[in-house]
């Protein structure tokens, strides 16, 4: 027997709780709202910020490798080409192979010195119950507050032959001269590793995460002194941080610009500012694009070799398997 037409169940409805009319599916019918996929709506969330990085991003990036297909010519002229012309240039000139070998130099120097004073802090921090934790944290990163130019500036009257370091030097008679502490690599390492020691205690903080209390007193409750602890308790699981610690400095230092090219002198060459050279000062934009897309090659494989070393801490050290999967 068919309901009468007016009745919820003719209207394809079912009772609900309570006698409530529920919709049943319909299938799809005309004029029935479908509820959307959930790709769908996640390609709608993520296409802002897919936007932002194709507009700020790509497009530079693409427009860099493209300069660097062109042809450069006498009074900063560009003739529009494809060519790898450029390239073999560059790769063929034994001045910017030393300019590569002078900026991994930098980055690997600032790199060690930076993990080597970053580390005792970051530990300090991450471990400490003092009431004054936030306190202490707020000082440790109150450097990046300050500008990197005023604070390479600083270090500038810090280090120069009538610096503070020198004058302070010849005062106590150690030294009948001032020492070579500006105008060269030295210099530049020093300014750096101070520059970047707040990403680096943030990074490790933040990497460790796996690092418990309750581990180094079972350690110690089993017989293992504190130099055992360390080395087979806590520098395992701290060193997912200090990675990420390493890799952000390494990269910072090696498109660094400021610090070399103040404290420096004009005597330390690295990419970023041989880059700057070529664009702005020789108007040589097809060499300064070839040598930038370089930069990014040399970004590529540190990538690659902290992801590798990642996985392979992960496994040496707690038979887990890290990185991308």
């Amino acid at each position: 027997m068919s309901a009468p037409s007016g009745t919820p169940a003719a209207q394809g409805a079912v009772p609900g709780p309570k006698g409530a009319p529920h919709t049943a599916p319909s299938g799809g019918a005309p004029g029935h709202a479908r509820a959307p996929r959930p790709g769908r709506a996640a390609l709608m969330l993520l296409a802002p910020g897919a936007l932002a990085l194709l507009f700020t991003y790509a497009m530079p990036l693409v427009w860099v490798v493209r300069m660097a297909l062109n042809e450069p010519l006498d009074g900063g002229a560009i003739r529009q080409t494809l060519t790898f012309g450029t390239f073999t240039q560059v790769l063929g000139d034994g001045h910017y192979w030393k300019v590569i070998g002078q900026t991994l130099q930098l980055g690997v120097l600032v790199t060690v010195f930076t993990l080597l004073l970053a580390y005792p802090l970051a530990l300090f921090l991450a471990r400490t119950t003092s009431r004054w934790r936030s306190l202490l944290m707020a000082l440790a990163v109150a450097p990046l507050l300050i500008s990197s130019v005023a604070r390479t500036f600083g270090w500038m009257a810090i280090l120069g032959n009538q610096g503070l370091v020198n004058k302070t030097l010849q005062a106590l008679a150690l030294t009948d001269g001032p020492l070579p502490l500006a105008n060269n690599m030295t210099g530049v390492v020093i300014a750096s590793v101070e520059i970047y020691m707040p990403f680096a205690i943030l990074a490790m903080i933040s990497g460790f995460g796996r690092l418990e209390p309750e581990l180094e007193r079972a350690a110690a409750s089993l017989g293992a002194n504190r130099f055992q602890v360390l080395r087979r308790v806590v520098l395992p699981l701290t060193l997912p941080g200090v990675l990420t610690a390493a890799l952000l400095v390494f990269v910072l230092s090696l498109s660094g610009y400021v610090t070399p090219r103040l404290i420096g002198g004009g005597r330390v060459f690295v990419l970023a500012t041989e880059i700057y050279d070529e664009a702005i000062t020789a108007l040589n934009w097809p060499v300064a694009a070839v040598l930038s897309v370089l930069l990014l090659v040399l970004f590529g494989i540190v990538i690659v070799l902290y992801q590798r070393a990642q996985r392979a801490l992960e496994r040496r050290f707690t038979g887990e398997k890290g990185g991308s999967r």
